[in-house]
């Protein structure tokens, strides 16, 4: 018996935290998502941050392996994962050493003590046991020695030790239940399902997950009061967990849909982008997915997709996209509509492979050789990772260019509520009409778009040159003239920056009147710059918020924007790269408050940095 003050949050307290921490293959991810699943049944907001470790299968019990789950729930809008965890449940030593700094001071801490021997601590590289030394006095411990109490739960279920135990996960994900009023049918009905063929193993962690339930009852603490949302305005649009990776999966075929196209998805399997090309695959209709053999192949094929009359997508992180940068030059200068994602990580090369970073805004806006413009997005949520989608396509077939997406490491894997959009209320793709009578120019232009026609393959009279060779305005035909160089450089440019005009303007995300500071953000940041600065202008500041979804071309108004306000800094994952770009564009005076740790911001240290800029 465990006697523990109660930890729930104090009356008004606008979310709670939980983590899971342990091994790789614990099943860290699986817990946390199951747990994400009941917070949306509980109809309660929450984002979640999976914190993958960089190593694949590095050695069990290491610093290296550890895998992390961490999800902020709350009645109200939830906009981040979270600062510190109130609760942490760590399934080893490592798990606890690389995860401690993440539990608030007097939050509630539950440990697997099982592994916490001298075999276990020389493991992680710690001399004296936490548990005994009293270097965790400042948190609410709780020891449990949970593969010893799964291996009691499942005694009868005559398993080996080793299968037994990897039921350990559901054990604790049901005291962690318990701890928050939740129910277990959801969970049970899902290891139904997933263990259809084994029923052995869906009983044995059906067992496992009633166990930890049971277990609560047994400890001398109060159980957190759960936090639930306000019951939905239509009860038959129930709220859905799903990431940004997803989402993007589900907008790309919804662009199949609204442009009533074939969408080609090709791609080379690379962390974290590789999330996208698994769930596309499990789609039927519309999306043809292709593994290819590289990254240079996987653009060349998306390209020929979009020459074919399809719609090609191809995606990647940072290193592949370096390496379709050729690609991206020959669907420009060919003129052809294809979308590039890149899921940003940390980098330069390898790097981190698993942390988010936003350190690929420049390359996605200048990387490519020549004078090469083109249009770059980035989705601001794992929800606005959906629409993005559409709105590249759009852009792609109404330019004919290619279109760049930048999400990130932290968009792909996160996830938060939705409720589906209402499908036949999506407006359509338009695809300009084509006019081929008369002399077929395969260059020549739209008045308003500057687009050239999208031809169709085989269609009689229509042959044309395709190619990376410089083509001659109008005709198509390879040219070597200095003067047609010129003039096609300058309408492929003017081609993208007319995009601009056919956009929305720039708007407040939070517009605050006499604001003494404008904040400037982009992609994943959104939810933790909204919360900073709508907190700090509670405490009685004035900050304006601004967030790019569109960052090349740059958006309309812009630039008044900026000149409104005394000061102007961005906030990103990166060492400044949008400021550098506003500064080179508008010669303003712009600072950037950046992050390069290969975690998200915390708003707490937003909210310093900001503080500091108004102080300054």
């Amino acid at each position: 018996m465990t006697t523990i003050i109660d930890t729930r949050p104090a009356s008004g307290a606008p979310a709670t935290v939980v983590r899971f921490a342990g091994d790789s293959g614990d099943g860290i991810q699986l817990a946390g998502h199951e747990f994400a699943k009941s917070t949306a049944d509980a109809q309660a907001d929450f984002m979640t941050f999976p914190d993958y470790p960089a190593e694949i299968r590095a050695p069990q019990g290491t610093l290296f392996g550890v895998s992390a789950f961490q999800i902020q729930f709350g009645a109200d809008d939830v906009l981040t994962p979270g600062d510190e965890a109130d609760v942490l449940v760590a399934f080893n030593p490592a798990a606890l050493i690389t995860n401690l700094q993440h539990l608030k001071q007097g939050g509630l801490l539950v440990v697997d003590e099982s592994h916490f021997d001298a075999r276990g601590l020389k493991k992680a590289g710690i001399e004296s046991n936490p548990l005994e030394d009293g270097s965790l006095g400042a948190h609410q411990l709780i020891r449990i020695d949970i593969v010893k109490r799964t291996l009691e739960a499942l005694v009868s279920f005559g398993l080996g030790r080793k299968q037994a135990t990897r039921a350990k996960n559901f054990w604790a994900l049901g005291l962690v239940y318990w701890l928050f009023g939740r129910e277990l049918k959801s969970t049970e009905a899902w290891l139904e399902q997933k263990f259809a063929k084994d029923p052995l193993t869906a009983k044995a962690n059906i067992a496992a997950l009633r166990a930890g339930h049971a277990h609560g009852e047994t400890m001398e603490i109060a159980a957190f009061a759960d936090i639930a949302g306000p019951a939905r305005p239509n009860t038959a649009q129930k709220a859905k967990i799903i990431s940004g990776a997803h989402a993007m999966a589900l907008g790309i075929a919804a662009v199949a849909a609204l442009a009533e196209r074939d969408v080609l998805y090709c791609s080379y399997p690379i962390t974290p982008a590789s999330s996208l090309l698994h769930a596309l695959a499990r789609l039927e209709g519309g999306v043809k997915t292709f593994q290819a053999e590289d990254e240079i192949a996987s653009a060349c094929a998306a390209i020929g997709a979009s020459y074919a009359g399809s719609i090609g997508i191809t995606a990647s992180s940072g290193p592949g996209l370096a390496l379709k940068t050729e690609a991206l030059g020959l669907a420009l200068t060919a003129e052809l509509p294809l979308i590039a994602i890149d899921v940003q990580r940390a980098g330069p090369s390898t790097g981190m492979p698993t942390k988010p970073e936003q350190s690929d805004l420049q390359m996605a806006i200048f990387g490519r050789h020549g004078e090469s413009p083109l249009p770059v997005l980035a989705p601001s949520t794992p929800a606005d990772c959906f629409s993005i989608m559409v709105e590249a396509a759009q852009i792609a077939v109404e330019a004919m260019t290619p279109v760049i997406v930048l999400s990130d490491a932290y968009l792909a894997n996160a996830a938060s509520d939705w409720i589906p959009p209402d499908v036949g209320a999506l407006p359509g793709i338009v695809i300009p009409a084509q006019d081929f009578n008369g002399d077929f120019q395969p260059y020549a232009r739209d008045d308003a778009t500057l687009a050239r026609p999208w031809v169709p393959p085989g269609t009689p009279g229509l042959a044309h040159r395709i190619g990376g060779i410089e083509k001659e305005s109008g005709s198509g035909n390879i040219s070597y003239d200095p003067g047609n160089h010129a003039e096609m450089t300058r309408l492929r440019a003017e081609k993208i920056d007319r995009i601009a005009a056919r956009r929305p303007a720039v708007e407040l995300d939070i517009a605050c009147e006499d604001a003494d500071l404008l904040v400037i953000g982009w992609g994943s940041t959104w939810g933790a710059i909204t919360q900073a600065v709508a907190e700090l202008n509670e405490e009685g500041q004035k900050i304006a918020h601004l967030h790019l979804r569109q960052l090349w071309p740059l958006p309309r108004g812009l630039e008044e924007l900026i000149a409104k306000f005394p000061v102007t800094v961005t906030a990103e994952l990166n060492t400044g790269q949008l400021a550098a770009l506003l500064r080179s564009e508008y010669l303003a005076p712009i600072k950037s408050i950046s992050q390069v740790t290969g975690q998200p911001f915390r708003v707490s240290d937003l909210k310093r940095n900001l503080l500091a800029r108004l102080e300054n």
